[in-house]
């Protein structure tokens, strides 16, 4: 007990303490930061601060952490210049007139993508002005065409290389390569969904996905061949990322810098590359690593001081001792992941919930690898879902005019449901994720 109160009753407390900072609108980092900071003053004075800051400087002083920036400035860079619309009309002469021929096309330009620059916010804005587009111009209904793009631009972070999977690996310390193999199946297994979803009701409906006009499936030789080639520089550059890491030829960090180069030089390669370009992938980046290294202070400081209280062995005690089998706990972990992507992003509840819950999965034999997976599945559904749905507000930001909130909200909710088909399948299949991590 500390200061006679019960460790059940401090969870309580900063739980509600919590949810009353967020409430009256206190940022994610400054609640669990300012909590820490006054439970560690309150219950081990001024000199405890010091195990708070050495915990921070432990995080940040791992080597692999330097491959975040790296991915962020990569898609920084191919959002910014042509590379994604010449891989886009590339990909959509494979798919002829087919009915939803051209939500093939988004769905395979997504997973290229997300395989490139493992960012979702970056894929759904490039998916928001390169694919939407297209799929509007043709006439495809706006709910199917603003799901789908919402949907397949969030694989951003299932494919790998992904930053969520570097950061639940650095929280998990369990090999980020394996993490990438590991998702890559129910990564495709999502996107397989989606594709049949939209083309059952396009053969259904053949309205709500017209082909295109004949004009642009039957192109002369010369022009797809130049289209085509269009897809070399993005798929040498994913070869350079991905292959370097599987190959053992790098670690995630230096494959991150070598897919960071590769990008830079197809750039300049298409005459592209200018210094307001890289200006702006500099300041977008050093502003999105700015937003998850103040939450990384405030959630270290959190759970630090909660786990010198005895938190976390409480809390671990506390599930394992429930009278429900250890898959009814699993399913009560996915579901509270599910709730908390209502109001919070990825890291604050990764960096929040790992703590406690990854010790209980250990307890019950089950694999890290495949618990890691479940974590970025349940994100794919926060991602979409309202109030906090990143996507749509990444989304809006890049939409036509006359496109609301509420009509982007109103859209995602089917394909909200493949992803939570698709969460079911791997947690009853655990060997879709680890079969591959496995063989390789």
């Amino acid at each position: 007990m500390l200061l006679g109160i019960d460790i059940a009753v401090w969870s309580i407390l900063i739980l509600v303490a919590m949810v009353g900072l967020l409430v009256i609108g206190v940022p994610l980092a400054f609640t669990t930061g300012g909590i820490g900071v006054a439970l560690c003053l309150l219950l081990f004075g001024p000199q405890g601060l010091f195990l708070l800051a050495s915990r921070t400087f432990t995080f940040f002083d791992t080597y692999v952490l330097v491959a975040v920036p790296f991915f962020i400035f990569m898609a920084s860079i191919f959002e910014k210049s042509g590379l994604a619309s010449d891989l886009y009309n590339a990909v959509k002469l494979w798919t002829g007139r087919l009915p939803g021929g051209a939500a093939i096309v988004t769905t395979v330009f997504g997973i290229i993508i997300g395989a490139i620059i493992g960012v979702a916010g970056g894929e759904i804005v490039l998916m928001g002005l390169v694919a939407m587009p297209q799929l509007l111009r043709l006439g495809y209904d706006r709910k199917i065409t603003i799901g789908l793009v919402c949907a397949t631009g969030a694989l951003g972070s299932m494919i790998p290389p992904s930053i969520i999977l570097v950061f639940y690996g650095l929280s998990a310390n369990v090999s980020i390569g394996d993490l990438f193999l590991a998702s890559f199946l129910p990564g495709l297994l999502l996107a397989v969904l989606f594709v049949a979803y939209v083309l059952i009701r396009c053969i259904v409906n053949p309205s709500l996905g017209p082909p295109p006009p004949l004009a642009e499936t039957q192109l002369p030789f010369a022009a797809k061949l130049k289209l085509i080639t269009g897809v070399a520089l993005p798929m040498l550059v994913l070869l350079a990322t991905l292959g370097s890491i599987y190959l053992g030829i790098a670690s995630v960090t230096e494959s991150a810098a070598v897919g960071t180069v590769g990008t830079i030089v197809a750039v300049w390669i298409r005459r592209e590359l200018t210094a307001t370009l890289i200006r702006d992938a500099m300041v977008q980046t050093m502003s999105a690593c700015g937003m998850v290294l103040w939450l990384v202070i405030g959630t270290n400081a959190l759970i630090g001081v909660y786990n010198l209280m005895g938190g976390i062995e409480f809390a671990k005690e506390l599930l394992t001792n429930l009278p429900f089998p250890p898959f009814i706990v699993l399913s009560m972990m996915l579901l509270v992941w599910i709730f908390l992507g209502f109001f919070i992003d990825w890291i604050g509840i990764l960096l929040l919930t790992m703590p406690v819950f990854l010790p209980v999965i250990l307890a019950f034999g089950y694999d890290p690898l495949w618990f890691g997976v479940l974590f970025n599945m349940a994100m794919q559904v926060a991602y979409l879902t309202p109030p906090f749905a990143p996507a749509a507000f990444y989304l809006k930001g890049v939409a036509p005019p006359g496109m609301t909130l509420e009509e982007i909200f109103s859209a995602m909710w089917p394909f909200i449901g493949l992803q939570l088909l698709g969460l079911a399948i791997v947690t009853a299949l655990p060997q879709i994720a680890l079969w591959l991590p496995a063989l390789i």
